[in-house]
This record gives C-alpha cells, structure tokens and sequence, in this order.
C-alpha cells in the first residue's frame, strides 16, 4: 500500500513544488498538498488537489508570521489532511511550523528547507529568535532535505548544530531533453546570455544591462521569468531601457528548449543575498542550462562554482563583473569546448532517475513508526 504524504508548501505556484510533488508520485507515495500562494491559487498541482490557506507576499516575514498563526487558529480540513497522512512535509520554516502545531504525536515530520533566508543568519534579535524556534521545531523533526551540501556544513551543522539525519536532493531537472537546444547556432554572431527563472538579484541586471550596452551588440542578453515586484516594480520598463537586452516574459517548462535554444551561456550568478544564500545555494538553472547544453557561468568562490569545478565544465568568474572580459577572449575553438564539456556531464548529475524517486520515498518511509 502506498504512503500518503501531506506536503505543505509556502507557494502553491512554484514550479519547483510541482516538481518535488511529481518526484513523490513517482516514487510511489500518495501526496495530498496544502500552502500559501503568491498568486491565483492552482486547484491542483500535478494531479493533486491543493488546499488553499491564503495568499502570501515574498521578503515579507511580518505578513507570513500572521498567515501562519491564522492558519493555526483556524486550521480547517487542513488538521485532518495533516493526521490522516503517513508523512508530513513541510517546505520552509512557516510550513515547519503548522505542521509541527497540527501533527498527531510521533508523527513523522520532515523538514525540506531549500532556502536560507538571511535573517536566519543575522546577528541581531529577530535572527537570534527565529534561530530559536527554528532549533526547537528541529527537535520535533526527523529529517531535514536540502538541496546543496553547503547548506548541511555551514548552516544545519554549523550554525544550528543539528545533528539528525539530512538527505541531500538536488534541484535536477525531472527529465533530459531529447537533444541539446543550446548554442545559437554558431559562434560567429553575437554571444547571448540568458537569465532565467526567479529574477531578484539587481545586480545581476546591472551587470548584464551594462555589458550588453558596453558591447554595442556583440552581447545580447536574453531573459525570461518572474521578476520580484519588491526588487522590480517596472521590470518590463527596465529592460526597455537596456540596450541588446530582451524580455521574454514568464514562461513554462515546455518552453526551456526554446529558449535555450537562443543562447550560447546562462547566468548563474546570484547576488540577491550575497555571502550567505547565494554562496551556499544550487540554483535550479545551473541542471537545466546543462540538460540544455548551455555552458553554465558562475562565480567561481560559491558552491555553484564549485560543483562545476568537480564537473569539469562552465565558464568560472572571480566576479560577476569580469563576463566582459572572459567572453572578450574566447575564441570559437574555445567556445566549442566549453559547449562540448558542458554537454557530456553524465545524466545523473542533472537529472533524476526512476531509482532516484524510489529511493527518496524509501527512505521517508524509513520515519514512519
């Protein structure tokens, strides 16, 4: 008999909340879903039907803290959805929280934290707090999944000094594409760089808006997905303003080939919580830029730049600013071999696998008293 999971997220509408669903279904367990939105609440999520408990805003923590203890003062189906279940999931510290208030007794709760916020990590008093009740739900806890091993060595271990078990799956696309779409055809034309996915890191654009303007179209730069409002209030505006740079729009899986397709690098480089999050994190876009073929650039001193470093391929930068000159000298014969190494990492660095499905589901059932 299948295990039913209960899986409460902080957004329903996150594609990587369908993907983690898929990878339960797949695996074989039965996955019943519950969470905040930050838009129009889906109904379903890759056949599951989704509870909707209200919409939530991104970087507001006052807000979420009072969507949670709503949640707990009036819980709903959501108290029986969450006993009814073998295993409770929860993504992010707010889902910890409800589901840690509304499990029966000895009901195995796991912990998926994929994010740092940085006030997780700060000095002051809301860090101290918010590390407090973070380390008092971990002891109701019985394993946390992360997605980067520097989340494990230098926040659960270092800093929370937690010490239960920890499963480490990475943010790898669901499936490899028949072909690589990457490239833009040659190196003859002009080299083009896309930016895709959660766009929040204005740096990022500066950097990119600035090259792209410097090389009077020698780059271009290609973006696509959902700006934050709180970063971008006009993105659309923004890059009208940017010379060789184009605004493709949100977009859906089915469209990564294409737009891959169009680009010869993608940028991997985050500065949106620099020195903290984005040091430790594995972005979804460093799997699919390389299921793609796309030669993957990141900043060297992170643990983005040290998984390609051990992959042996990307395009590795001291610092985001120096693009400009890494791209100024390559050739095409050095291009060719960053696109050929970028497209002969073995499939199981990028992908999941059947087995890898099974394996996370087995290993969740392991809980289950």
């Amino acid at each position: 008999m299948a295990s039913t999971i209960a899986y409460l997220v902080h957004d329903l509408g996150d594609a990587a909340v369908a993907r983690r669903v898929e990878a339960l279904q797949a695996g074989g367990a039965e996955v019943t879903l519950a969470g905040f939105h930050r838009r129009t609440a889906p109904a379903a999520v890759s056949g599951a039907l989704a509870l909707a408990l209200g919409r939530s805003h991104d970087a507001r923590l006052g807000q979420r803290a009072l969507l949670v203890l709503r949640t707990l003062l009036v819980p709903g189906r959501l108290r029986s959805m969450v006993r009814r279940a073998d295993i409770v999931i929860a993504r992010n510290l707010e889902m910890l929280a409800v589901a840690a208030a509304l499990a029966r007794p000895g009901q195995a709760l796991v912990y998926e934290c994929l994010d740092i916020h940085r006030k997780m990590v700060s000095g002051g008093v809301a860090g101290r707090i918010l590390r407090f009740i973070e380390r008092r739900l971990l002891d109701r806890t019985a394993r946390v999944i992360v997605s980067s091993p520097a989340f494990e060595r230098d926040y659960f271990r270092a800093v929370q000094r937690w010490r239960g078990p920890i499963e480490l799956v990475e943010n790898k696309v669901g499936s490899l594409p028949e072909a690589p779409t990457s490239g833009a055809g040659t190196a003859d034309g002009p080299w083009v760089i896309g930016w895709f996915g959660m766009l929040r890191c204005r740096r990022s654009l500066t950097i990119l808006g600035a090259l792209a303007a410097r090389s009077e179209g020698r780059v271009r730069v290609l973006v696509a997905g959902i700006p934050s409002p709180d970063i971008f209030p006009d993105f659309a505006a923004e890059i009208a303003r940017a010379p060789f740079v184009e605004y493709a729009g949100p977009y859906r899986p089915s469209d990564l080939p294409r737009l891959y397709g169009r680009v010869h690098f993608a940028w991997c480089i985050d500065y949106f919580e620099e020195g903290l999050n984005s040091r430790w994190l594995l972005p979804n876009r460093l799997y699919e830029s390389l299921a793609h073929g796309a030669v993957p650039v990141a900043l060297a001193g992170v643990e983005t730049g040290r998984w390609l470093a051990v992959a042996g391929v990307g395009l590795r930068l001291a610092e985001g600013e120096a693009i400009g000159a890494a791209l100024g000298a390559l050739t095409p014969e050095s291009y060719a071999a960053l696109a050929d190494a970028a497209r002969t990492v073995p499939p199981g660095r990028i992908a999941f696998s059947a087995a890898d499905h099974r394996h996370l589901v087995r290993q969740l059932e392991t809980l289950v008293r």
